[in-house]
């Protein structure tokens, strides 16, 4: 059995009085990828931003069995942890391979510039757009962009953040390769955060369904895809 990449015990995020996320436990396994599922206001993106350092919390986060409690989110970076974030999160006025060498920025070894060529195979676009500036992508290319930022830093933990949201699905489909070859070929581990279920499911090998700050259910996903009416008791379609 593979080391775990990530361990969470008792988690808790607050906004204020508001507790979006309520004593959380769970743990992703080196190699696996994994599905967060919820309706909105369910709290997986507080778990990401939880796990990344960007918002407070409580309890207990381990990445690959390191404690994370007071290690600044910069230096998460360093230990192999990456964040495609709701939004994409583009440096709209920098170029496309400006921001493929900011996602490298980190990395100091002969390899970047191989990797950075390898992002230009894996998404032909980008590279036809290599010269032009972040803002004027549509927006499927901006989220190829933000996918291929995040590999560029080579990471064995990579969180994403509603990546699929308004995206065609010949895009959904391309990116979803990628990663799924990016796992197959190194290993890493990647944790998927998406309101649409059944798309979430289909791409992934392991499911956690969250409901209200909770985890209501956990399996694999194709057992849960199986059983439309477990799965439509448990989340709210989009």
């Amino acid at each position: 059995m593979n080391p775990p990449a990530l361990r969470v015990s008792g988690l808790c995020v607050s906004y204020g009085a508001i507790e979006a996320v309520k004593g959380i436990d769970l743990e992703v396994r080196s190699g696996e990828l994994v599905a967060l599922i919820g309706a909105n206001g369910a709290g997986k993106t507080s778990c990401l931003k939880a796990i990344t350092g960007l918002l407070p919390w409580g309890g207990s986060i381990e990445l690959f069995e390191q404690p994370v409690r007071g290690v600044p989110a910069h230096q998460l970076l360093l230990r192999g942890l990456a964040l495609v974030p709701e939004g994409r999160g583009m440096f709209a006025r920098m170029t496309v391979e400006e921001n493929l060498q900011m996602g490298a920025f980190t990395r100091g070894d002969a390899q970047v510039a191989h990797d950075l060529e390898q992002m230009y195979q894996s998404f032909p676009r980008l590279k036809e757009r290599s010269r032009q500036l972040a803002g004027t992508l549509s927006g499927g290319e901006q989220q190829m962009l933000a996918l291929a930022r995040a590999l560029t830093l080579n990471p064995r933990l990579l969180l994403l953040d509603e990546p699929m949201e308004g995206l065609a699905p010949i895009i959904v489909k391309e990116m979803m390769a990628v990663i799924r070859q990016v796992v197959a070929d190194g290993g890493m581990t990647v944790i998927l955060v998406e309101q649409h279920a059944k798309l979430a499911l289909s791409l992934t090998s392991q499911a956690i369904v969250l409901e209200r700050g909770r985890i209501a259910h956990r399996s694999d996903s194709a057992s849960l895809l199986r059983d439309a009416d477990a799965l439509n008791r448990l989340v709210a379609l989009a």
